[in-house]
């Protein structure tokens, strides 16, 4: 490990004195210093990796009663029932919450979390966090409490409540067997976090356990979570896969862009082809047709998070359980029984 940036080493960076370097980084004293300065200052702390321990001591020593979450996308419904629980949890114990959605992923995350302490909030949730992410590593070496929410790390470094993204695509491909469909194939979501990941092995395993076991044509990843990004892969996935009858997708919106896609070369759901998603969102039962789907219980994994975070705030707990909630199949008319061959 290679050795800490201090003040003093900001202050050379920048060219001033440290204790102006001190005072930049103190929200309440920073006022007394020109706002360009102030905003060399940070610049250079975070092109340097800084690590603001006297910001990580005032956290300890009195807190701001605020907790910040960094969601991906805030345009997803997803995240506003796990924002909801996890708002209803802070509120009950006199917490605000601050939402903050740094797009695109990976362009500004070390930037608003050195803003965020600068704040002085009393913890973080990460609703953005791919399986290697160095933001999580910043987090725990300030010391800053931290909860994982909707996905998680490989390594297990801080607490997180996630969906069982393999039992749920398992209720997926069993549903889609039960009538009568063996020509499935799956619309994969990005392979660098662990909802793109997990729900691909479910859908792999099930259908393996199956005696179906798919090849790689069967599957095609999507470059996003979004409606877009699903219709463009759809379209690909059914060029190569048109005998499929049925498409599992890794989530809602990827499912939406399937029905774009039909929609673009002439077929229907279902008649045509079943569909599938993930995350039983806001809105998709309204949808036509209406979206048969797996549910995941995102208001009750907000709640949870709230819960371990305050543990953590509190020093109630140390340790950082991994808190998986179950899926529940939701069958709706965009899924129908297998028309046999006339």
């Amino acid at each position: 490990m290679g050795k800490l940036t201090t003040i003093k080493d900001l202050a050379r960076e920048v060219g001033v004195h440290p204790s102006t370097v001190s005072r930049a980084l103190d929200p309440l004293r920073r006022e007394r210093i020109g706002e360009p300065v102030v905003r060399r200052i940070l610049e250079a702390a975070v092109r340097l990796g800084y690590r603001p321990d006297t910001v990580a001591a005032s956290l300890r020593g009195g807190r701001s009663n605020m907790v910040a979450i960094i969601v991906p996308d805030i345009a997803n419904p997803v995240f506003s029932p796990i924002i909801s629980g996890l708002e209803s949890v802070l509120s009950a114990r006199g917490y605000a919450l601050i939402v903050a959605d740094p797009q695109p992923r990976g362009s500004g995350d070390g930037d608003i979390i050195q803003r965020l302490v600068s704040r002085r909030v009393d913890g973080l949730v990460l609703a953005n966090v791919a399986l290697e992410d160095e933001t999580v590593a910043r987090c725990v070496d300030w010391r800053l409490p931290v909860v994982l929410v909707n996905r998680a790390e490989t390594e297990a470094r801080v607490p997180s409540v996630v969906p069982d993204d393999v039992a749920g695509m398992r209720l997926a491909v069993t549903h889609l067997l039960d009538l009568g469909h063996r020509q499935i194939v799956h619309l994969a979501g990005p392979q660098t976090v662990s909802t793109g990941s997990l729900r691909r092995r479910g859908f792999i395993d099930a259908m393996t356990a199956a005696g179906l076991a798919p090849i790689e044509a069967d599957v095609e990843q999507a470059e996003a979570f979004t409606r877009e990004a699903g219709r463009i892969a759809a379209r690909r996935l059914l060029a190569r896969r048109p005998q499929a009858t049925a498409i599992v997708a890794a989530n809602d919106l990827l499912a939406l862009g399937v029905y774009e896609a039909l929609r673009d070369i002439g077929r229907r759901c279902p008649d045509d082809l079943s569909v599938i998603g993930h995350n039983d969102m806001p809105l998709v039962d309204l949808v036509e047709p209406p979206l048969s789907t797996v549910r995941i219980s995102h208001r009750e994994m907000g709640e949870e998070t709230g819960k371990l975070l305050l543990d953590l705030i509190e020093g109630v707990r140390t340790d950082a359980p991994r808190v998986v909630t179950p899926p529940l199949l939701v069958a709706r008319r965009s899924t129908r029984a297998l028309r046999p061959l006339l």
